[in-house]
C-alpha cells in the first residue's frame, strides 16, 4: 500500500504534466501527509483531516 491518510484514505492522484507545447508526461499528485501522534499511535495524516481532529479537541 502506497502513502495513504489513516483517517480518511486519501491517497495520490495521477495524470498529465501538460508542457506549453501540449507534450503530455505522467504525473502524480501526493496527499499533502503529516506524521502525527493520535491517541498513542503514529500515523500519517493528511493536513485536512489533522485541522478537523485540532479543532474537536
Amino acid at each position: 500500500m502506497g502513502r495513504q491518510c489513516a483517517m480518511c484514505g486519501k491517497q495520490p492522484a495521477t495524470g498529465h504534466a501538460v508542457s506549453h507545447s501540449n507534450i503530455k508526461n505522467l504525473r502524480r499528485w501526493e496527499p499533502n501527509l503529516q506524521r502525527v501522534r493520535l491517541n498513542g499511535q503514529r500515523m500519517l495524516v493528511c493536513t485536512r483531516c489533522l485541522r478537523s481532529v485540532r479543532r474537536e479537541a
